[in-house]
Formats: structure tokens, C-alpha cells, sequence
């Protein structure tokens, strides 16, 4: 089995350009591979040591090869679970600082992944900054809340995505767990999400 590992150097490696100060090795596992390497040239303009991995074999193979400050984890990706790989890194390396991406935002997962040593919890597409503010967050400081929260609406459509995802994609066992008629439910999954 061949694993495809990206290193994405920041600015600050290339001896003719004065870059920001150097952040660190971060760690960043995402399966969606134009916003893994769009967020990856990101954080490494603005000086961390990126290492990027498309799938949770890749990423345990890195946390065995690297000692990251930081790690940016996806909670879905194709072959594992965010949640997992970060009990698995925090085991590896305790005092890396690790924040957790997610296209499925509900509450449950989010204290899973403070319980299981996460610092944060982001809701995908994550602004950058909001990112960087987590990832350089003093300890203990609580994070400041998004400048533009998702609406009920959308909280609501990301819940009701995320339980039909678990259920895959069966309609009436969905809309059974969410107490809801299927027809209502089809009407939702038809539509496009809310801002």
C-alpha cells in the first residue's frame, strides 16, 4: 500500500524570503482534497510546517513520523474517524493542541471531541482565522464565538443531514429517528442547505 503524505513548507523556509516566525509541525487530516490543500498553503503563509494526510492511515503514519504542535483533524474522513485519531495522537504526543473539523456540526460530537482531548471544534468550511485563533489560543482561554454563526436553519438541516448519513441514506429509518414524516423529511433532503 502506497501512502501519498503531502508537506506543504511555509514562506519562511525558503532562505530569500523573510516569512512570519515559525508556528510549529501541524498536522492536517482532510479527505476533501481541494480544501485540505487550500487550508494547507493557508497555514503554511502564515508560518506553521504543515503535513498534510488525505485519510487516517496516513495520518497515524505521520504522527509516528513527526512530533506535531498542532493537528487539524476531520471528524468523517474515508477510511476512520476524526474522534479516534485524536485519542490515538493524544496517546503519541499529549501536549499537541488539536482542533476538530467537521461538515456535520451537532453537540454530541463536539463534547466527544473535547472529552477525547480536542481544544476546539469547527464547523466545515472553517474560516482560517477562526482556525488559527483556536490553534494559538493561550490555555484555558475560551475561544471568542464565530463572527458569523450558522443560523437554527442551517444547525437544524446539518443535524437532520448527519442522522441520514448515519442511517445511509434510508429515508423512513431516518425520518423514524427524527420523529418527523417522511414526506416532510424528502422535502427537506430536496432542498439546498440555508445559509
Amino acid at each position: 500500500m502506497m501512502l501519498m503524505i503531502e508537506t506543504v513548507s511555509s514562506p519562511s523556509d525558503s532562505p530569500e524570503t523573510s516569512g512570519p516566525p515559525s508556528l510549529g509541525t501541524l498536522l492536517l487530516a482532510d479527505d476533501d482534497n481541494s480544501f485540505r490543500q487550500r487550508l494547507a498553503v493557508t497555514l503554511g503563509r502564515r508560518g506553521f510546517d504543515v503535513r498534510a494526510a488525505s485519510s487516517a492511515a496516513e495520518c497515524r503514519e505521520l504522527m509516528r513520523q513527526i512530533k506535531p504542535v498542532y493537528a487539524v483533524l476531520d471528524l468523517r474522513l474515508g477510511d476512520g474517524n476524526g474522534l479516534d485519531l485524536v485519542s490515538e495522537l493524544r496517546g503519541l504526543h499529549p501536549d499537541t493542541r488539536v482542533v476538530i473539523l467537521t461538515g456535520y456540526g451537532n453537540l454530541a460530537t463536539a463534547v466527544a471531541a473535547v472529552k477525547e482531548g480536542a481544544i476546539d471544534y469547527l464547523a466545515k468550511p472553517a474560516d482560517p482565522e477562526d482556525l488559527i485563533t483556536a490553534l494559538l489560543a493561550a490555555e484555558g482561554e475560551k475561544p471568542q464565538p464565530p463572527a458569523e454563526p450558522m443560523s437554527a436553519d442551517r444547525v437544524r438541516w446539518e443535524h437532520i443531514q448527519r442522522v441520514y448519513e448515519l442511517c445511509d441514506r434510508n429515508v423512513s429509518e431516518t425520518a423514524r429517528r427524527l420523529k418527523m414524516h417522511r414526506r416532510t423529511l424528502q422535502r427537506i433532503l430536496a432542498k439546498r442547505s440555508p445559509r
